[in-house]
């Protein structure tokens, strides 16, 4: 299964997935890793482990659908199964959705209805629940809806700052991606969860 991943920062989803690749746990082929913008710590881990890279850069294009055709165009290129969305902050096209249906995959740091967008651990914090999460479902056109593969639970202690819980959920997310694309490199599309 080849895939090509998306990312805006540090790509500490995008490098469990390297390294349960270079371990023989992962049966996917990491085809590109692309970013929305220039020097992010994403693009730099997976050049230093000789994955092909690209940077269709947000700043670089007159207007947003300018910039969907050229991330489209871009990830197109690489033929992908899969098209896996790793901390990439920015919201893509419905062209986009549909040019990648039923194959874009996202992460999300919470309980999926629940606290979508930008600052889903933040939100979780201010409401005031005590159990949050990660979930990993296709995307579709709305801001982190489409249909849910896997999620897993993370209590949020008494003691948490909105940092040290999305760590935490960053942990359990990390290894929630893994999963979930070894069950769809198996052929299994709803065995995303590792238990």
């Amino acid at each position: 299964m080849r895939i090509v991943v998306l990312v805006s920062g540090t790509g500490s989803n995008l490098q469990a997935v390297i390294d349960a690749v270079k371990a023989g746990g992962l049966d996917v082929e990491i085809a590109a890793v692309g970013a929305d913008r220039p020097g992010t710590y994403g693009v730099e881990r997976s050049a230093a482990a000789g994955i092909p890279t690209f940077v269709v850069d947000f700043k670089s294009y007159a207007d947003r659908a300018s910039w969907n055709a050229a991330l489209t165009s871009a990830v197109e290129g690489y033929t992908p199964d899969v098209v896996v969305s790793s901390g990439f902050m920015r919201i893509v096209s419905p062209a986009f959705i549909e040019a990648f249906d039923g194959k874009y995959l996202n992460t999300h740091p919470a309980l999926l209805p629940a606290f979508p967008g930008a600052h889903g651990v933040r939100d979780a914090m201010a409401y005031g629940v005590k159990v949050t999460g990660c979930t990993v479902h296709w995307a579709d056109a709305g801001v982190d809806t489409g249909p849910i593969i896997a999620q897993e639970a993370v209590v949020i202690a008494p003691e948490d700052t909105e940092d040290t819980l999305h760590e935490r959920i960053k942990i359990v997310e990390r290894r929630l991606l893994v999963a979930t694309l070894a069950a769809l490199a198996a052929g299994q599309p709803n065995a995303g969860h590792p238990n």
